[in-house]
């Protein structure tokens, strides 16, 4: 006989020529020489050298050990004293008990939604990742759900976890914040044949998710071809002088044009307008000689006024002084004073001819 001790928490399997026997626990044992035995660590995992069956027809082995089974739709969380530890795939396992507490959930992938008690915090872990699919949606977001081309539901802001399985997921979200879009550089024919560009800018919000991503296909494109086809319309109607004096026009007209459409594409438009309007080079060429000649006309009628005003003061003067020869004499006087204002010095010929003659300006 030979004497055979196992520690505690360890476990002994007896062998005989290769063929298991039975199991051992702590403490001494007396063995025969045939026999040989095997120890086991039961803080780990069990994993015979043989198949698991062997062993399982032990009945007191099989009461020392908990087995799982795990499916090949399924994996299972492997948990020790309820702290998540690895993650079980397809198969069968043992563990033993007695010294850990063992906890296992098991998970069907085949499903979509994550119906088993698992906690964020655990799917999170990096050993889950290849096992699940996130999607996340902003605050200012909202996500529709598609599963296998259905769909599912609408999604407001949070984190959202699947099983990774063959069924797809897909997951549109929509901003819901007040928006806006460029309608740049529309090449558009006025009434009168005048070729400009316009550019045209429109705010607007999305109210109806489902409308717009589920009743709809690129909502955001078709808006925006909307709101081109109606501008084109409007300003085919216009000529160019009533479009450069109508552009507030554009923006109530469009509004009210394109209201019951863009209801239907799940949003709302709530402002509109021109921001830009390009004439070709040619087009600026003559608009600047038109603006040119009428200001020449605007100043010309502004030059005649005054002439005008001018000449009727003059007439007015020449009136008084017709009636009144000492206002006639002052005004005399008033244009030789500032005559000799002029003149510094004056030099004088021809005698008391000259002074008379002086003297005749100035007497009374």
């Amino acid at each position: 006989m030979k004497r055979v001790r196992i520690n505690t928490g360890k476990i002994g399997l007896v062998y005989r020529k290769g063929d298991y026997e039975k199991v051992i626990t702590a403490g001494v044992h007396w063995l025969s020489p045939f026999q040989n035995v095997v120890e086991y660590d039961m803080a780990h995992a069990f994993c015979p050298s043989q198949d698991l069956s062997i062993y399982l027809k032990d009945e007191q082995l099989k009461k020392a050990l908990i087995i799982v089974d795990v499916a090949d739709n399924e994996i299972a969380l492997r948990y020790e004293h309820n702290n998540f530890k690895s993650v079980l795939l397809p198969g069968r396992y043992a563990y033993w008990k007695g010294l850990i507490d063992h906890s296992f959930i098991k998970a069907d992938l085949s499903k979509v939604e994550i119906t088993e008690s698992i906690g964020r915090e655990v799917l999170s872990k990096t050993l889950m990742l290849p096992y699940i699919r996130a999607f996340s949606v902003a605050p200012h977001e909202k996500g529709v759900l598609f599963v296998d081309g259905k769909f599912e539901g609408v999604l407001e802001k949070g984190e959202y976890v699947f099983w990774k399985n063959s069924t797809p997921i897909n997951v549109l979200k929509a901003d819901m914040r007040q928006l806006q879009m460029e309608v740049s550089g529309q090449e558009i024919l006025t009434k009168d044949k005048a070729a400009l560009r316009v550019n045209f800018y429109t705010q607007y919000k999305v109210t109806d998710i489902e409308k717009a991503l589920v009743e709809n296909k690129d909502f955001e494109k078709q808006l925006y071809v909307l709101m081109q086809l109606v501008l084109r319309e409007f300003i085919g109607t216009l000529s160019l002088d009533e479009l450069l004096e109508k552009k507030e026009a554009v923006a109530e007209y469009v509004l009210a044009a394109v209201k019951e459409n863009v209801s239907a594409l799940g949003v709302k438009v709530s402002a509109c307008g021109i921001r830009d309007i390009i004439l070709p080079g040619e087009m600026k060429e003559i608009m600047n000689h038109v603006l040119v000649a009428e200001k020449k006309a605007q100043a010309n009628v502004v030059t005649r006024r005054e002439e005008t005003a001018s000449t009727r003061s003059l007439l007015n003067t020449a009136k008084l002084m017709e009636d009144n020869p000492m206002l006639f004499k002052l005004k005399e006087m008033e244009y030789t004073e500032k005559i000799a204002e002029k003149i510094s010095s004056i030099t004088l010929s021809g005698g008391n001819q000259v002074v008379d003659q002086l003297k005749e300006i100035f007497s009374r």
